[in-house]
């Protein structure tokens, strides 16, 4: 009775190595191994009719640190419009990649916003995105994040800073007589 037990644990053994083996051989974590992206921020509108590389040697030469903001509303209803220009290593073979806006003024990420792009053609290495942060959700004078993500993992990112002009507070308070129960006459 011994010896049947002893003879069917190495033959259980042996078949679960043999799964664990298969499955790391030929089974792939759906992940983006080696896919890398550069990123460019500009406000300097795009020429038509560039090829690929063109377009590059533009984002790059017109890349911005800083935005600054619309200034044709007013200040609670500003906003920073840009051109997005992410350059993938190769095909991202993905029906969509991830942008994430971050917050870092203050030392680690704080999460602001999320831009989901959906890809045309999944052999295209090099995207343009025009993209519109608008005021609440982005404040000025702020230093960010820009994180571009494909099967949620970080391929390329670029630190930007948003410009802009502050709400001014007088600091006063001024209350009706109706506000603050003040006398009846």
């Amino acid at each position: 009775m011994t010896a049947q037990r002893f003879s069917k644990i190495p033959c259980f053994l042996v078949a679960g190595a043999l799964t664990l083996i298969a499955t790391a051989l030929f089974v792939h974590p759906v992940e983006a191994v080696g896919l890398k992206a550069q990123v460019f921020l500009t406000q300097t509108k795009l020429p038509s009719g560039l090829s690929e590389k063109g377009l590059l040697g533009f984002a790059r030469g017109n890349s911005m640190k800083f935005l600054h903001e619309t200034t044709d509303d007013e200040i609670k209803r500003r906003k920073w419009k840009a051109n997005l220009v992410v350059s993938f290593s190769k095909p991202v073979d993905d029906m969509e990649f991830t942008v994430l806006f971050y917050d870092v003024q203050d030392g680690p990420r704080r999460f602001v916003e999320d831009m989901s792009t959906m890809v045309n053609n999944r052999n295209n290495k090099t995207f343009v995105q025009p993209i519109t942060l608008s005021r609440p959700t982005f404040k000025p004078n702020r230093e960010l994040e820009l994180v571009v993500t494909v099967k949620r993992e970080e391929v390329g990112k670029v630190k930007f800073g948003v410009l802009g002009e502050e709400i001014k507070r007088s600091g006063q308070v001024s209350f009706s007589e109706d506000e603050t129960g003040g006398k009846k006459r």
